[in-house]
């Protein structure tokens, strides 16, 4: 019923491009600026739009991809889709659409014109709010008063359509409502505006739906009140629940094959039909393949007359159905690492040490442009870092604040290295002794998975990700080994670890052993319990829970039962590690947040986990490369996609004020929910807490810190679990842990000091149910908080999914998840030598020790006469040159370098000389490694091969260099051997793709 955009509005912001259209590229960037689109370096999001060279990218609405075009003059050439994670090219059509970005776009020179017209007050505070911003939610509003049309669902339909109304009198109601709500606003607006935009004018859509109610075709669908008379028998039966009970199925299934039936069975999801159809075809007597589809149905039915019947996955399981949700979101993107350098960054060279970054430079060497990295370190010293060198240089990662800058020139920064070089050798060594040992270590076997565990599974109402999957076979594998388990799971709240965990303890109870469940605080105690009592209710499993919600009495009683064996899983706190709980017959321990637990207790933990396997889960997000440097010393899995189907937080700014604060806090409380109020300062959050009773009285509220004593704030937060309370006003500690599907508002005050991983950490809080999820980041007056702040707000706003910008924050999280695996003192040697270096080092420690070898990186110099650089015609921004920079020279394979070429053509067009140059350079490097060549010369088409001088040559290697060229090749050895070879009748730009074909082929 809300406003929309309007037909003439929605037209002239849209546009079909087709591959052969006459299309000037020029023309069509103004005409996506008019159509709300931001033009940026790299498109992620929807409304983004980049022009380089004869491309153009831009993220329509209603894509799944974005779209990039290429020109030849003013001619469409070629459409592509790509992938926003790799920019590579996924689909090719042969047209494409483009839809207007928001419903109401309006240029920043309309909103002054509009200024200009204004009452002086009204203004400014238009100018304030939107002129620097037009981006920000509420714009709307204005839209009527810049003399925009605002159209309404009845304009997109044809004429005199039929409307199925589920009740006209609520929709007459939703229609009042509506005005009510709006009156409201105008009359908060008109106490800061002398002319407030006319409310009836922007709700004039409405009038046309009264209209219709009264005058336009339509069916009411209302109750049914007549008698058995008018009932009409379609003679379909509702099929009862058939409760997990294979039997029941069996012979439901069978029966239908015997009466001739007709039937289906619809699952969920792909997932949950290929675990039906393993799961059913073993236990079903079938002539043939199951019919098993994949179809959202809410409940399924049997009509003997018509002979024809439907099975749902919930009957069968027993569970209730989950409602599609309206809209279809892919699986969550992995968090990616995020390197890209901007001008006053720290970065790390690996044989020079800290330096602060001062962007890309173009140099004279020799004659001709070179692009190098400018370095500055300690006493304003400048380092220039060739292209070819690139990869020795990292963004510096490891603390909050500054770093010290290194000297050059002093042998400080080899000490540091060198000591960090012993520290994780050390760690590394004891790491590994200790995962020998353990393999060594006789533990239990577990047995295959059986038909049990495969109804457990197939009971699970979601479709697992790819991660988790991959998880959950990682754990069910290392229990069936005859080694005790120890493996590490890694994943945000919400991700699904819990259920990895309830697999594993199920596991474990059908081989006969006990499981221990241990958790930080009895709140997770309280959470876990539930969770897995509601997952194995099916099933024969006691599951008790230790804890001080417990009496003493009935601890006692747990406590006797758990040593004679009669629980099969036990969920508590540190409880458990109590000299006086004895297990009957421990086989599984798993541990949630491990490393909140104290030193005395890890010891306790220490000695259990040596005898029996062990599963550990952590909500800190740790980095890839840290899993991929401990692979052989510990057991990892990281569960880094975001669940299928997730619903986008709608994520608002708002200016602090009391009647928005006030309104969204009654919304969420008249839906049933509840509401996170986070006010970061324990000073003044008693002051919040009476502020927020003044203008909420009805609500009751409830108030968390963490200077609170444990036992009070235990009792608040299972207060509120219990939704004792509406609001929870509390400090950042609700930041991780939690997972309550009820909240789902959270209102952050002053969330422009916050940073992006924060504030992205503490908006995951809610959105985890089937309602939609909201967002407020309040501010104090919008123009009065600096840019910083905004771009940070902007992005979280922006950012229903993760892209680069939040990779980038997740950085910092992830290095704290680091510090919780590696200890206090390894934090520290990250914080000296940043994390990037420090995950190199342990990679190269681990593999050391293992007897493995790493591979080198290719370090053949090559001197030339020819340009090799990208310049600024082809890519224009500095920041993509050099991560396309890094990328070449850290490659140690020539299919890398092909990679690397194919994605930059793709994403720039086809590649000039100096940019193919560098790609054969490239090339050139790391086959002349691989013949162990020191250094290749090229001079005025005179090519030197200098090799290693413990480079031996036999009479058949020098044969086989001279078949490998046609053009006229000397020898000479001193200290090594040089090869020389005169490629002047080569043309310039040709010579490295001869030399590398040539050493290709020796």
């Amino acid at each position: 019923l809300e406003p929309t955009i309007s037909p003439g509005d929605y037209e002239a912001g849209s546009l079909v491009l087709q591959v052969g259209d006459e299309a000037d590229i020029y023309s069509l960037s103004e005409k996506l600026v008019g159509m709300g689109f931001n033009r940026v370096n790299l498109v992620e999001e929807i409304g983004d739009f980049a022009v380089r060279g004869g491309l153009i990218d831009f993220f329509s609405p209603g894509f799944e991809h974005p779209v990039r075009v290429e020109f030849f003059g003013d001619e469409v050439e070629t459409i592509r889709q790509f992938d926003v994670a790799t920019q590579r090219t996924t689909k090719k059509p042969e047209k494409v659409e483009l839809l207007p970005r928001r419903e109401v776009s309006i240029r920043q020179e309309t909103i002054e014109d509009y200024i200009e017209k204004m009452p002086e007050d009204d203004g400014d505070l238009v100018r304030a709010r939107y002129l620097n911003d037009p981006e920000l939610p509420g714009l709307e509003w204005l839209a009527t008063s810049f003399g925009m049309d605002r159209g309404c669902l009845l304009d997109f339909i044809s004429t005199d359509p039929i409307f199925f109304l589920k009740g006209a009198g609520s929709i007459k109601v939703e229609i009042e409502e509506i005005f009510k709500d709006a009156r409201k606003r105008y009359t908060r607006i008109k106490d800061r505006m002398e002319k407030p935009p006319d409310v009836e004018k922007y709700y004039s859509n409405l009038k046309k739906y009264e209209d219709y109610l009264v005058n336009g075709r339509k069916i009411d669908l209302v109750p049914f009140k007549g008698g058995r008379d008018n009932i009409i028998d379609f003679e379909c039966r509702e099929h009862p629940a058939l409760g997990s009970r294979l039997d029941m199925i069996s012979s439901t299934v069978e029966g239908f094959y015997r009466g001739g039936i007709r039937f289906f069975i619809a699952a969920d999801n792909p997932g949950q039909a290929s675990r039906l159809q393993e799961l059913l075809g073993e236990k079903i007597n079938s002539p043939a393949v199951l019919p098993i589809e994949v179809a959202q149905l809410k409940g399924g039915f049997v009509s003997k007359t018509y002979k024809f019947a439907v099975l749902t996955d919930h009957q069968i399981f027993g569970r209730h159905y989950r409602r599609a949700r309206r809209k279809k979101f892919k699986e969550g993107v992995a968090i990616q690492n995020y390197t890209s350098l901007t001008k006053g960054d720290y970065v790390v060279h690996t044989n020079f040490g800290i330096a602060r970054y001062q962007g890309l430079q173009t140099i004279e060497v020799g004659g001709r442009p070179r692009d190098c990295l400018l370095l500055i370190y300690a006493d304003g010293d400048k380092l220039y870092v060739p292209i070819e060198e690139f990869n020795y240089v990292s963004k510096y990662s490891g603390k909050d604040s500054a770093p010290r800058l290194s000297s050059l020139g002093g042998t400080g920064w080899e000490k540091v290295k060198a000591r960090t070089k012993k520290a994780i050798a050390d760690m590394a060594a004891d790491l590994l002794k200790i995962y020998a040992a353990r393999k060594a270590r006789p533990g239990f076997a577990f047995g295959p998975d059986t038909t049990w565990m495969r109804q457990l599974e197939a009971a699970f109402p979601y479709e697992e990700t790819t991660d988790q999957l991959k998880a959950i076979n990682n754990v069910k594998a290392d229990m069936e080994r005859p080694i005790p388990t120890d493996r590490l799971v890694c994943g945000d709240v919400g991700y699904g670890k819990t259920e990895v965990a309830i697999r594993a303890a199920f596991k474990a109870v059908e081989g006969g052993k006990q499981v221990a469940v241990l958790v930080p605080t009895t709140i997770l105690a309280q959470q876990h319990h539930s969770t897995f009592t509601g997952r194995l209710a099916d099933f024969p499993v006691r599951i008790e829970m230790l804890s001080r919600f417990r009496t003493r009495k009935e601890q006692k009683a747990t406590v006797a039962e758990i040593a004679e064996g009669k629980v099969d899983i036990v969920i508590g706190t540190h409880r458990l590690l109590s000299k006086d709980v004895e297990f009957h017959d421990l086989g599984l321990l798993i541990i949630d947040e491990e490393q909140r637990f104290g030193v005395r207790h890890k010891e306790r933990l220490r000695k259990i986990k040596s005898t029996v396997d062990t599963i550990a889960l952590t909500a800190t997000p740790i980095p890839r490369t840290l899993q991929m440097s401990l692979m052989g010393a510990r057991d990892m899995s990281l569960i880094n996609t975001s669940p299928k189907d997730r619903l986008p937080i709608l994520t608002t700014i708002s200016e602090f004020d009391p009647e928005v604060i006030a309104e969204v806090i009654l919304q969420e409380i008249d839906r049933g929910g509840q509401v996170f109020f986070v006010h970061n300062r324990v000073q003044t959050i008693e002051a919040m807490y009476r502020y927020l009773k003044k203008i909420v009285p009805q609500a009751e509220i409830a108030v968390a810190h963490g200077q609170m004593h444990e036992k009070s704030l235990e009792g608040i937060m299972l207060a509120f679990l219990a939704k004792k309370f509406q609001v929870l006003l509390s400090t950042s500690i609700i930041e991780s842990g939690l997972d309550i599907p009820s909240v789902n508002t959270i209102i952050i005050n002053r969330a422009d000091r916050f940073g992006l991983a924060q504030l992205y950490q503490l908006r995951g809080r809610v959105g985890r149910s089937a309602v939609h999820a909201r967002a407020y980041l309040l501010t104090p007056v919008y123009r009065l908080i600096s840019e910083d702040a905004r771009k940070r707000l902007r992005a979280i706003e922006a950012h229903a999914d993760l892209g680069s910008g939040f990779a980038l924050a997740m950085k910092d999280l992830e290095i704290r998840g680091a510090g919780n695996i590696l200890g206090a003192q390894q934090s520290g040697f990250i914080e000296e030598i940043g994390f990037d270096l420090y995950t190199k080092l342990l990679e190269e420690a681990v593999a050391e020790l293992k007897g493995e070898t790493v591979p080198k990186m290719p370090d053949t110099k090559i001197e030339m006469d020819i340009e090799i650089l990208i310049p600024d015609y082809y890519m224009d921004i500095k920041q993509q040159k050099v991560e396309v920079y890094q990328k070449i020279a850290g490659s140690r394979t020539l299919d890398e370098i092909e990679n690397i070429r194919d994605n930059v053509e793709d994403r720039f067009g086809k590649a000039p000389d100096e940019v193919n140059n560098l790609f054969e350079a490239a090339a050139v490097k790391i086959s002349a490694f691989a013949h162990q060549i020191e250094k290749v010369r090229i001079r005025s088409g005179m090519i030197e091969f200098h090799f290693n001088a413990d480079k031996k040559f036999e009479r058949k290697e020098v044969e086989s260099w001279r078949r490998a060229s046609e053009y006229p090749m000397e020898f000479s050895y001193a200290d090594s051997m040089v090869i020389r070879l005169d490629l002047s009748q080569v043309g310039r730009n040709k010579r490295l793709q001869y030399i590398r074909s040539m050493l290709n082929r020796i």
